[in-house]
């Protein structure tokens, strides 16, 4: 096992051999690799198994196990991530703006790789192949640090995606993986700001915070997703349910889920009845406050703690509200700046509610599950980011990007 050092070492290396490579190149690579994944995915797939038999014998959250597992469908899914990489236009080189001073200097603003990029996530496998093939776009080398619950799986695409690599004549240590388990890897990995020009934290808010307050290492925040649905008092009561529906159901595990509703006082005793039928035939357990439970018996009172709580659990918190306005500010003390949505047929109230809601996505009438770089089109993505600075939301190829000022001259000098 090679140390840290070593590996940043390596991996410094390898971006200054990857900047060199042209969008042909780097796409040939990625075929190469979304191929590799296909035809190895029972060696993937028996690794995953024992990650699972582990995870469930640990006693591992069923969330948590979602989030773990693989199939030969979402291997098929990462190795389409990569394909969609492909057919996306390579942003390195892209000259963002040019402009001349009264001097004649020629100034371009020019797209360039971050560096090396490092990335510390938890549980979900396909994270290595997706940051790998957004990375390897952009001219980034990567080094990973999954969590221990999926290192067998995490090793064995690793494996594959350097093992494609070779046989196309292209440097393996573009990607890196941490094989060391042990928390105090982690924390040195952290520390490598030597090597590492961006860290990435991807998992759940305990992993976020530490990454956040210990590295030394400039921070991208990917945030946990207290996601909201407020059903306004102008919403089409069918959609709504649908929407609720998909956005709590269609996966637990997964951070643009919705865990917390909002919903308008005057539609609340036509609607609640009808959605809680739903919810209980999915095996929802709602919590809410008194306007909730005015209506519904089988509703267990929320606290304070609710109404801020991601569970990715088959759990969900209600609120109920006089006005928009009213909505908004709840969403805004409880939100973790991810993904919100209103479901309205207002059009005042939905710009109201785009305008005002803190998140880095706003919807209105749409399922917050839409929350992905896979959805908006970017082939996959490195993360959610719920900040500001240097990216916010779905995060692609040119969310991977610094870039550089190219001056032209003749000769100028300055007086």
């Amino acid at each position: 096992m090679i140390s840290l050092q070593e590996m940043g070492q390596r991996a410094c290396e390898a971006k200054y051999s990857l900047q060199k490579m042209t969008a042909e190149q780097k796409n040939q690579a990625l075929l190469a690799a979304a191929n590799a994944l296909r035809e190895e995915a029972e060696e993937i797939l028996s690794a995953n198994r024992e990650d699972i038999a582990a995870g469930e014998a640990n006693g591992m959250h069923p969330g948590m196990i979602d989030r773990l597992r693989l199939t030969k469908a979402r291997i098929d899914a990462m190795a389409e991530g990569l394909e969609q990489i492909v057919g996306l236009e390579d942003p390195i080189g892209q000259v963002m703006e040019t402009f001349e001073r009264p001097n004649g200097l020629v100034i371009e603003k020019k797209r360039v790789p971050l560096g090396v990029i490092g990335i510390i996530y938890e549980s979900r496998p396909n994270v290595t192949a997706d940051a790998f093939g957004l990375c390897f776009k952009t001219g980034n080398a990567v080094i990973l640090k999954g969590g221990s619950d999926a290192i067998r799986s995490n090793m064995a695409i690793t494996k594959v995606l350097r093992e494609s690599l070779n046989t196309v004549g292209v440097t393996p240590d573009a990607i890196q993986l941490i094989e060391n388990t042990d928390r105090s890897a982690t924390s040195a990995f952290m520390k490598l700001n030597e090597y590492v020009d961006v860290l990435i934290p991807r998992g759940g808010a305990g992993l976020i915070r530490a990454v956040v307050e210990n590295s030394t290492i400039p921070v991208i925040e990917t945030g946990t997703g207290n996601c909201h649905v407020y059903v306004d008092k102008a919403a089409d009561l069918d959609m709504a349910v649908k929407i609720i529906l998909n956005a709590k159901t269609q996966r637990i595990g997964v951070c643009n889920a919705c865990e917390s509703l909002v919903i308008h006082e005057s539609v609340r005793e036509e609607f609640l009845p009808i959605l809680a039928r739903e919810l209980r035939s999915k095996n929802v357990e709602m919590r809410g406050d008194e306007g909730v439970r005015i209506y519904l018996e089988d509703c267990i009172p929320a606290t304070e703690e609710d109404y801020g709580k991601e569970y990715l659990d088959y759990i969900i918190s209600m609120k109920t509200v006089s006005s928009v306005g009213e909505a908004i500010a709840h969403i805004n003390k409880y939100n973790t700046r991810h993904s919100e949505c209103i479901i309205t047929d207002d059009p005042a109230a939905a710009e109201q509610f785009l305008n005002e809601v803190d998140a880095a996505c706003v919807y209105v009438n749409a399922s917050t599950r839409f929350t992905d770089g896979f959805e908006f089109g970017f082939g996959a993505e490195i993360g959610i980011s719920t900040q500001k600075l240097h990216a916010r939301g779905p995060m692609g190829l040119k969310e991977l990007t610094s870039y550089k000022y190219i001056v032209h001259g003749k000769g100028q000098i300055r007086g």
